[in-house]
């Protein structure tokens, strides 16, 4: 890593997410409409870079999946923007999948200050990562992420470096090529998004590339662990009122059951949806749907086909 600010700048300089744009120069001049286009326009070259890195980030999946499946952990690390992204994503996961708070964990350089409010300096140190993995108890069945739009931040890289070192998992999603945080990484991701419409704010595309891989690794990891039902969310915590409501609506959808039995089944299985389901569907009692879905690991379709005793 550079050592003195010239030395930074000049490593800066090379990234494709730093680069400048001399034709949007005078952007500032332009109507509000024709910018709003212009920005439209760039964020759909968003979802093309993604693709170009299905492969990598289907194989990052799995791998994930397997650690989590034996009771590890998914852990993002990032600062600034892509720290609060890992914040924003792991704290969706238990409403959605019903997954307890310390399954999946976003950890952001500064600690949860630096959330709302930039903490200088933070992202400059691996040993702050370092320190931060320990206090959690970092073990080799974790997935470590490490997820910065260079590829070069210490608190990304020193994070994916000492998860690695440790046996646990590690993916380094960056947006520049040959970045150092892929290098590090078992499992690389580059998106490459290309120069932003504002010189180097990485908010923006690679923001909005690294939103949509998060979603990709969280979501189609918990399909993965059977939090879903095809694609009913059968693992969704009842916490608020609209989400009770599309409890009711998961279970009908999931069974063709009237409304009466559904209120029956939920009221049996203290609210669990995928417990309700496999009553209905199965024809059996709430006990039994339980005992089912623990030999199952909680996998709904293959605890229907079960054989019953």
């Amino acid at each position: 890593m550079p050592t003195t600010y010239s030395e930074l700048r000049a490593q800066l300089a090379t990234l494709t997410t730093e680069a400048f744009r001399p034709e949007l120069a005078e952007i500032d001049r332009l109507p509000t409409l024709d910018i709003a286009r212009l920005m439209n326009d760039e964020d759909r070259a968003v979802p093309e870079a993604v693709e170009r890195q299905l492969p990598a980030i289907a194989a990052a999946i799995d791998a994930t999946a397997a650690r989590m499946a034996r009771g590890g952990r998914l852990i993002y690390l990032g600062a600034g923007t892509a720290g609060r992204l890992g914040v924003l994503d792991a704290s969706e996961c238990p409403p959605t999948f019903n997954t307890d708070p310390t399954q999946v964990v976003g950890l952001i350089a500064g600690g949860p200050t630096a959330i709302v409010k930039a903490v200088e300096g933070a992202e400059d140190s691996k040993e702050l990562a370092v320190a931060d993995l320990t206090a959690l108890g970092l073990t080799a069945d974790d997935t470590v992420v490490g997820v910065s739009a260079s590829g070069r931040t210490p608190y990304a890289v020193g994070a994916v470096e000492h998860a690695r070192a440790q046996g646990a998992l590690t993916i380094g999603l960056a947006c520049n090529e040959d970045s150092a945080l892929a290098a590090a990484a078992e499992h690389g991701i580059e998106v490459v998004t290309g120069p932003e419409l504002l010189t180097g704010s990485t908010r923006l595309k690679a923001g909005t590339a690294q939103k949509l891989v998060l979603n990709m690794i969280s979501t189609l990891t918990m399909i993965r662990l059977g939090k879903t039902y095809g694609n009913l969310m059968v693992d969704v915590r009842a916490s608020n009122d609209k989400l009770q409501a599309r409890s009711r609506r998961i279970v009908a959808l999931a069974t063709g059951a009237p409304d009466e039995q559904i209120e029956t089944a939920l009221a049996a299985a203290d609210g669990e949806v995928k417990n309700a389901i496999l009553m209905i569907l199965a024809d059996i009692d709430a006990p039994t749907a339980a005992e089912r879905l623990a030999a199952s690991e909680g996998h709904l379709r293959a605890a229907l086909h079960t054989p019953a005793e």
